[in-house]
């Protein structure tokens, strides 16, 4: 059954072109350790919310933009071990050392599909 990593991050406006740059580079390692599809998304209609939304998760300020993203693997097994890899390989963390926003407030978990349609 199919898994699927998801994530939400704040980005600062002014460095979209630097994260999609580096989502570029990033989505072709994901594939080699397994992925079958990345998806990055720049937000576009994300309304304010009374209670929560996109932005209050992330604690996005004014000059950053919300960014949803979601990694597909085959299952969940071929995703621990895409981790497991991904951890050690040196070009992730020379990608690491290097991203265009602030990691400490990425939302991210592991998800099992119940519908895909």
């Amino acid at each position: 059954m199919k898994y699927v990593d998801g994530f939400v991050v704040a980005v600062p406006a002014d460095k979209k072109e630097a994260y999609i740059a580096l989502a570029a580079k990033a989505a072709p390692l994901f594939k080699e350790f397994g992925a079958t599809r990345v998806v990055e998304c720049w937000a576009d209609d994300v309304p304010d919310g009374k209670l929560t939304d996109f932005r209050m998760a992330v604690k996005a300020d004014d000059n950053e933009e919300v960014v949803f993203s979601w990694i597909e693997y085959p299952s969940k097994e071929v995703r621990d071990a895409a981790n497991a890899k991904m951890m050690a390989d040196p070009r992730m963390k020379e990608m690491g050392d290097s991203m265009p926003f602030d990691g400490k407030r990425m939302i991210y978990g592991g998800f099992a599909p119940i519908l895909d349609e």
